[in-house]
């Protein structure tokens, strides 16, 4: 570790990005070169895989160290609870502390969890602030937004106590006025919200760079809707697809299954996507998933929005170097989780699927290494908590559920005996998700699924109220032939039934699983 200063912490993350869009994971053809440039100098972990595919559980994880079970946002808009200590808590007093972007872990738009400094990015979740007041401000890139002349979208929506808003307290009973997501994809790329994070990064990292600091920054791209000021970029024809692209996974759970027909009824059965609300206004919105070349299409443009993101890390490595702290700067980039993109016929994300599961995660510590080193077997964003604590000298608090993979880096261990697990959690009676295009995902997806993948590259995800699946992701990295009712795979599966539910014991989790 360096002796002058307490190294710093610059931890970005993106919004949906999966695994396989880097040129460290086999992604040479995509237009990224601060990415991969930042991947050549780090350790680059092969296979990195999320608590929870869907946003605030995987976040959770993230930012705590715990899994979603045991932090308490189990779905989305549950808020994380206020005595639910995040990293920036468990880091002496001696670091400044940034946090700029997307949090989606409640009150948004509040400074909160030791954080110094707060660039809020999001205002629409007012249903789940904890103090009303809330509803009559605004994020900071909204107010950014507003001086640089753009006109909020969304005007004023009333707030109705039946919606879940407290309207004591409140002015009028008026949400003030801000700006949706599609009207930020439509807006030049200097006012995209990757740009405008990477200004205020770049300002915090020049302000406090003879302090020691962490530095959370997480933008919104290339989350849906798959639009942005890079649209042309990428020629729907020629982007590679694997065998999984639009292809039923006609073995696998009914979950899965109910999903892909969802999607593929618009292709593959004439069903009009023009009448279906989910489909247009927000799974699939501005985009044709009627034909393949619509895929193909909307799958180009998410890519293409990882322009933003590329750039964003860009400038704010650049910062770093300008700052003359690169030595002393620990980096990290990775994702909250991924998305299918027409993958076993499916968008979006709340899926075992490596695409949904999976993502990336490569950690520049410059005093340890300065050229790519590639780290085989798997690991879990429930490492990062403790990690980044050992990496800085700080104590790791002893609640935490993962483990510091310092030793790991430092080349005195591997991840040869590394168990990794995702989880479902269903749904919460007093949150319940959004219809998600048809009655049947909504149903099947309030059942609790809990995934293994071990050491030697097999998946098992157990539900037990649906058909399991079992992967040998050796030599079926696309996962096109589910083996779990496969009588030679019955002890396999014994096994790694049993390491789940030793797993469940140590982290006090309760879901059901079925009799194997």
């Amino acid at each position: 570790m360096p002796s002058n200063k307490r190294p710093n912490i610059v931890f970005m993350f993106s919004d949906q990005q999966r695994y396989d869009t880097m040129a460290c994971y086999g992604a040479d053809y995509l237009e990224i070169p601060n990415l991969n440039a930042l991947a050549d100098q780090s350790f680059v972990f092969q296979n990195a895989y999320v608590s929870q595919p869907v946003c605030t559980p995987a976040r959770a994880t993230i930012m705590s160290g715990l899994y979603p079970h045991t932090a308490g946002p189990i779905v989305n808009q549950i808020n994380l609870p206020d005595d639910v200590k995040v990293i920036s808590e468990m880091i002496s007093d001696d670091y400044y502390k940034g946090y700029m972007g997307k949090w989606h872990l409640g009150n948004d738009i509040e400074r909160q969890h030791g954080f110094n400094v707060w660039r809020s990015t999001e205002d629409s979740h007012g249903s789940g602030y904890s103090h009303t007041q809330l509803n009559n401000e605004t994020s900071t890139y909204t107010e950014y937004l507003i001086s640089k002349g753009h006109t909020p979208d969304k005007q004023g929506d009333p707030l109705k106590e039946e919606d879940g808003f407290n309207l004591l307290g409140t002015e009028s009973g008026i949400r003030t006025p801000t700006f949706s997501s599609n009207a930020h994809f439509d807006m030049p790329e200097e006012d995209q919200m990757a740009s405008y994070l990477a200004q205020e990064a770049c300002q915090f990292i020049d302000e406090n760079k003879d302090r020691p600091f962490i530095l959370y920054v997480s933008t919104f791209e290339p989350h849906s809707p798959y639009h942005g000021p890079f649209m042309d970029q990428y020629d729907p024809e020629k982007i590679p697809v694997g065998p999984a692209f639009l292809k039923k996974p006609d073995t696998a759970s009914l979950v899965n299954r109910v999903r892909a027909d969802y999607f593929m009824q618009f292709m593959l059965d004439g069903v009009d996507q023009t009448t279906d609300d989910y489909a247009m206004n927000y799974a699939a919105y501005r985009e044709d998933i009627t034909t393949e070349i619509g895929w193909r299409t909307l799958r180009a443009h998410y890519l293409a929005n990882i322009t933003s993101v590329d750039r964003m890390v860009g400038k704010i490595n650049q910062a770093i170097k300008d700052a003359g702290i690169e030595d002393n700067t620990i980096v990290v980039f990775t994702s909250e989780h991924g998305d299918m993109l027409g993958d076993h016929g499916m968008l979006e994300k709340r899926s075992m699927f490596e695409e949904a599961s999976r993502v990336p995660l490569v950690i520049k510590v410059p005093w340890l290494s300065k050229k790519q080193n590639i780290l085989e077997g798997s690991v879990s964003h429930i490492d990062l908590v403790p990690t980044l604590l050992d990496l800085i000298g700080e104590p790791i608090p002893g609640h935490l559920q993962g483990k510091s993979l310092k030793p790991v880096l430092e080349g005195e261990k591997d991840l040869s005996d590394n168990d990794v697990f995702v989880s479902w959690n269903g749904y919460d009676s007093a949150v319940p998700d959004r219809f998600l295009g048809a009655h049947e995902i909504n149903r099947m997806l309030r059942l609790p699924w809990r995934t293994i993948i071990t050491p030697d590259r097999w998946k098992l995800a157990l539900c037990a109220g649906d058909q399991c699946e079992l992967y040998d992701l050796n030599n079926d990295p696309y996962e096109m032939e589910n083996l779990f009712n496969n009588p030679e795979q019955k002890d396999r599966i014994r096994d790694m039934a049993s390491r789940i539910r030793v797993w469940q014991v140590d982290t006090k989790d309760t879901a059901p699983l079925p009799t194997t």
